[in-house]
């Protein structure tokens, strides 16, 4: 039996900061327990075994965070420095994590169970991200305007203050980052809710911030729960802006919780993506595509192209060939080099996924393949085998509901106004594919398509100069890009009086 070679717990961890047994929280410059004492025991979702004791933050933690980030954006000199400055702090927060990419991917795959090459494409974006809107914090926001009087009429674009911050456990750094990294560029202060599963690379990127001097109060990192610490992120008036990426369900009470004082709101939030495969597509790279799109990460990503929309002439040589390729996918420990595929975040997970596969069947799909847990080595692991259903309806609940694992739904289509008919039958709208070799084709099936992110003959590319986000209930405003930064900022209008002289509206 291979044998997995994983650096030890401790080594991966060895920077990662604790007081006592316990890794604490980032607070107004400073490392500190829950004022509750509370800790939550972290696993590593390949063996369930426990890895670290982190501090369980809670609604006192994340306020007292807030209340750090209000004192360093209303009384502090961060938001005084130039963007020069502010820009040349996330370069070198970029090189530090260049610096230190062994470990952020061992951590990652640590404590989120991904392979080793995907944690490690994650955290070049991550450094990339930073660099990004580092360069892009000095470049020309605002406009002039000619207008009617004798007036010199421009806008500017200033922080909004402090942002709540919360991100999911599936991309543990880089959806820290991107939400960081703009926010930072901007002049705002953070308070981030990394997921109560999967704390430990964003708090091994505090003491990166911290040893680079950023301000005390400029990042707070408060791990904890979603409906305690996320909650008040959320609700407090004292924050000016939040963001969440996560399902759409806690999207909605993230909304209504943000409605007390009105604050700005982005919600990156779930998907049940087509991906379209005409006849005429490239036969191999669409079957190397539908795979990629659903099994990376486990199927554990909100873009993943979970409904697979098939022309019917294509539909049986094409199902064969997948379920065929989907069986040799190499399921495993993230250490292991021959891994393809990773386990699941958690036993709830696998269980949510685990009803879904159990609903399909239910529901008369045909499972052609996988759902089964692993045995031998992996039984004590979240593993589940790459799962396709066939001969699924529009209206099945494996169709419409996100399940988040490596579950594909198969449908099938006539010609291209039905495929554009099914594709868009979704209550989301993040992203979709369309596979053909006929370019105009292409275009207009991408035109008719109800998402924010689009792909013609790909899956998956994903660039920090590119907006993110989508249509419908996939959410609220765009991250990455120029439009990632702009959702940061407050639009100013100033208007200069060039004929200064009474304007004799009233009488003398």
């Amino acid at each position: 039996m291979h044998t997995v070679s994983r650096p030890d717990t401790a080594t991966i961890l060895r920077n990662v900061p604790r007081i006592g047994e316990t890794v604490p929280m980032f607070v107004g410059g400073r490392w500190e327990l829950a004022a509750s004492g509370a800790t939550r025991a972290i696993v590593n979702p390949a063996d369930n075994r426990t890895i670290a004791q982190v501090a369980d933050g809670d609604a006192a933690d994340a306020a007292r965070a807030i209340a750090a980030a209000r004192r360093a954006f209303d009384d502090g000199p961060w938001t005084a420095l130039a963007a020069s400055d502010r820009a040349m702090l996330l370069f070198r927060l970029a090189d530090a994590i260049d610096a230190a990419r062994e470990e952020f991917v061992h951590i990652d795959t640590l404590n989120n169970g991904k392979p080793l090459r995907e944690s490690e494409y994650d955290v070049i974006d991550a450094a990339n991200c930073f660099r990004y809107y580092a360069g892009l914090a000095t470049k020309p926001h605002g406009q002039t305007f000619d207008v009617p009087a004798p007036s010199q009429t421009f806008t500017v674009r200033e922080p909004i203050g402090v942002c709540g911050q919360i991100v999911p456990w599936n991309y543990p750094l880089l959806m820290a980052v991107w939400k960081l990294a703009p926010a930072l560029a901007a002049g705002n202060v953070c308070v981030l809710k990394p997921a109560e599963t999967t704390p430990l690379s964003a708090l091994r990127l505090a003491t990166l911030i911290e040893a680079l001097e950023f301000p005390p109060g400029v990042v707070n990192i408060v791990p904890g729960a979603g409906q305690t610490a996320g909650h008040e992120l959320a609700a407090s008036a004292l924050v000016d802006k939040v963001a969440f990426t996560g399902g759409t369900v806690t999207g909605r009470s993230v909304m209504h919780a943000a409605a007390g004082n009105l604050k700005k709101i982005s919600l990156e939030l779930g998907g049940k993506s087509p991906n379209i495969v005409f006849a005429d597509a490239d036969f191999e790279t669409a079957i190397d595509y539908a795979l990629f799109g659903i099994y990376a990460n486990a199927g554990q990503v909100c873009s993943a192209g979970s409904r697979l929309i098939l022309q019917k002439s294509l539909h049986d040589r094409f199902v064969d060939r997948l379920v065929e390729r989907a069986q040799k996918i190499r399921v495993g420990d993230g250490f292991d080099p021959r891994t393809e595929m990773g386990p699941l975040i958690s036993p709830i997970q696998r269980e949510r996924v685990e009803n879904y596969l159990a609903i399909g069947r239910e529901e008369g799909a045909t499972l052609r393949c996988g759902g089964e847990r692993l045995g031998g080595a992996l039984a004590d692991g979240n593993f589940l085998s790459p799962a396709i259903f066939d001969r699924t309806t529009p209206t099945m609940r494996i169709v419409q509901e996100e399940i988040f694992g490596p579950v594909l739904v198969v449908q099938a289509f006539d010609d291209e106004a039905d495929a554009i008919r099914l594709a868009n039958d979704s209550p989301y709208g993040l992203a979709g594919a369309v596979f053909t070799q006929d370019v105009a084709k292409a275009h207009r099936v991408i035109r008719k398509l109800r998402a924010g992110i689009t792909w013609i003959n790909t899956y998956h590319p994903t660039y920090n100069e590119a907006p993110w986000g989508g249509y419908k209930q996939s959410g609220i405003g765009r991250e990455l890009g120029t439009y990632g930064y702009d959702a940061y900022t407050e639009v100013k209008q100033i208007n200069v009086n060039l004929d200064v002289a009474p304007s004799g509206w009233f009488s003398p």
